[in-house]
């Protein structure tokens, strides 16, 4: 029997599903709201534009409007809709019909704001399969729609705000393209046409990949590296490695995430101390991959085949990797590889490791996103009816999608799903939930990914939802095919998360513990460990806090890989080149 949501509560905590719900309004009051009439300036393009409009109204100038968007409780006001075919010098309105986060404009209070607008430009991919999608080009700079050279935008301007007020913007600057990072002698930069990718999207797509070479790699040609990937978020250049000392001029800043004063010096050093260790006569060689891989959906893709976004899974592991190997001297065999990373790079490692399980002799997987979809952060998907509110027939229980260590909510899934829809529809905010839709939907008749729930109401659709258990419930897979992954596996899964992670991610993982506890045949002979009270990402390291063990991910698994790679590696195999 289906469980619907009482319209009470869609009244009071969703604005966005208002009109869905019978109530009667009074009209005047609906339609008493600002409005905003935005134009481009010719000299910008003079051709049509399409994509997303966004007004952005801020209380303060500590910085721009569009850099003081998000989820926390110091956010500052959005709107947005969706311009088709807009030409230079005509209006757009933004007006009481747009959507909003975290309020509508018919509720925000009258005063004075700081207003800029910004047009997040899309354009069309010609899929090989016939479809047609509007999207935003990835421009060097990780699908940041705040950051993307050539987004049109308007500089901040203070104005008075009232229920009837109109503002005029025109939007007549553009940002910047970016400078890619220069090579230097241990780290260079990799650009590499994938035919797989290219084929999908129907337009020559490459991935990229900064490569941190080992000490002495060019006085030693004979010499072969194992190769350890990190996965995560869009890398601009290798970060965490600096050959100079700290800079002793550096004004000292503070980490507002970590409550630590200093903490740009403290990065620095850590870098500085990385390359020391790098260096030093003791230290085995190694290569280090970053992958560079954002799609049109978000700053990455996730490293898996997805009916939406492509088959990135076969062009990372296939296509990138061994050319990697083969222009650094990589061993190129599976026991002389590693996979690792935090958060998104965790899901990613883990995800890796189990679809190309030979591919790789080990995963160190930190915080990662829901590996198991009962714990879809607070979200069963195969059981709940609404992501968004737990089941009440009177009380309005919205569900959380942040906390602290202590367990203060910060946000819910509603808020977070509320401002994906003002930054972008059919899946095209750019932000969290819809690059996990983008990754593990099926491509819809329109060429966009199906929702696993309504934007709006939080609805789930459980035909989704099945689709993403067989092909992404990554606990889901193990448990199906354990016959034949367990042995592939055995010795490989190394899981780290925090039991207060401010995601809820360490549910899927205990989920995932007690699967991989009772595994026999073989058992999984890895590890999956809590960090107390740690926040996300907790990595697991028990002895430093996470602003030290996140600048360490590069050296803080070597141990269980050297010993891994000395119990493992085949007879024959080459264990002293890349000791030099």
């Amino acid at each position: 029997m289906s469980r619907r949501m009482p319209a009470t509560l869609m009244l009071v905590l969703s604005s966005l599903a208002l009109a869905a719900c019978e109530v009667t309004i009074d009209s005047d009051t609906a339609e008493a709201a600002p409005s905003f009439e935005i134009e481009f300036d010719p000299s910008l393009s003079e051709s049509a534009q399409d994509g997303r409009l966004l007004v952005m109204l801020a209380t303060h100038d500590d910085e721009e409007p569009r850099f003081l968007i998000d989820n926390s409780t110091d956010t500052q006001l959005i709107f947005g809709i969706q311009v088709e075919d807009w030409q230079p010098g005509s209006p757009a309105a933004i007006d009481a019909s747009a959507r909003g986060f975290p309020l509508d404009l018919s509720e925000v209070p009258e005063g004075s704001y700081y207003v800029q607008a910004l047009l997040n430009r899309y354009r069309d991919f010609n899929l090989s399969n016939g479809k047609v999608v509007s999207l935003p080009p990835e421009r060097g700079e990780g699908q940041q729609w705040n950051r993307k050279p050539g987004n049109f935008y308007s500089e901040p301007v203070k104005v008075d705000i009232s229920r009837n007020s109109t503002t005029r913007i025109v939007l007549d600057q553009a940002i910047p393209e970016i400078e890619p990072p220069a090579d230097t002698q241990y780290v260079r930069h990799i650009k590499m046409k994938s035919e797989l990718l290219s084929e999908f999207w129907g337009e020559d797509v490459y991935l990229g990949a900064h490569v941190l070479l080992p000490h002495g790699f060019d006085e030693n040609p004979d010499a072969r590296y194992p190769l350890m990937v990190n996965h995560g978020h869009f890398p601009y250049d290798f970060s965490g490695f600096r050959t100079e000392p700290p800079d002793p001029d550096l004004e000292p800043d503070f980490s507002e995430r970590f409550g630590v004063e200093g903490y740009n010096r403290i990065q620095q050093q850590e870098a500085y101390a990385f390359y020391q260790q790098w260096i030093s006569d003791d230290h085995p060689r190694y290569l280090v991959m970053l992958v560079q891989h954002a799609t049109p959906y978000y700053d990455d893709s996730y490293a898996v085949n997805s009916g939406s976004q492509g088959p990135y899974g076969d062009a990372i592991n296939h296509e990138l990797i061994p050319y990697v190997e083969e222009q650094f001297r990589g061993i190129g065999e599976g026991w002389a590889r590693f996979t690792y990373g935090g958060s998104t790079g965790g899901w990613e490692a883990m995800a890796t490791q189990v679809f190309y399980p030979e591919m790789f002799n080990g995963a160190f997987i930190a915080c990662p996103d829901p590996i198991d979809f009962r714990a879809y952060l607070t979200v069963n998907i195969y059981e709940d009816d609404n992501a968004y509110y737990y089941e009440s027939p009177f009380q309005v229980l919205p569900r959380p999608g942040h906390r602290d260590y202590l367990g203060n909510v910060h946000a819910s899934q509603y808020d977070y799903n509320r401002l994906e829809a003002v930054l972008g529809d059919k899946t095209r905010s750019g932000q969290q939930y819809d690059i996990w839709e983008a990754t593990y939907s099926p491509m819809g008749d329109d060429g966009y990914p199906v929702r696993l729930w309504d934007k709006d109401t939080g609805e789930i659709d459980h035909e989704v939802a099945e689709y993403w258990r067989e092909n992404y419930d990554l606990v889901h897979i193990l448990q199906r095919d354990w016959a034949t992954l367990g042995p592939k596996l055995e010795g490989k899964l190394h899981i780290y998360v925090g039991d207060m992670d401010n995601y809820y991610l360490n549910n899927a993982v205990y989920l995932a513990e007690e699967f991989l506890e009772s595994t026999t045949d073989p058992y999984y002979a890895g590890e999956v460990d809590y960090g107390d009270r740690a926040e996300h990402c907790w990595n697991g390291d028990h002895e430093n806090g996470n602003h030290i063990s996140r600048l360490r991910y590069n050296t803080r698994f070597l141990p269980r890989i050297l010993e891994r790679i000395e119990t493992t590696a085949p007879e024959g195999a080459d264990l002293t080149s890349w000791r030099h």
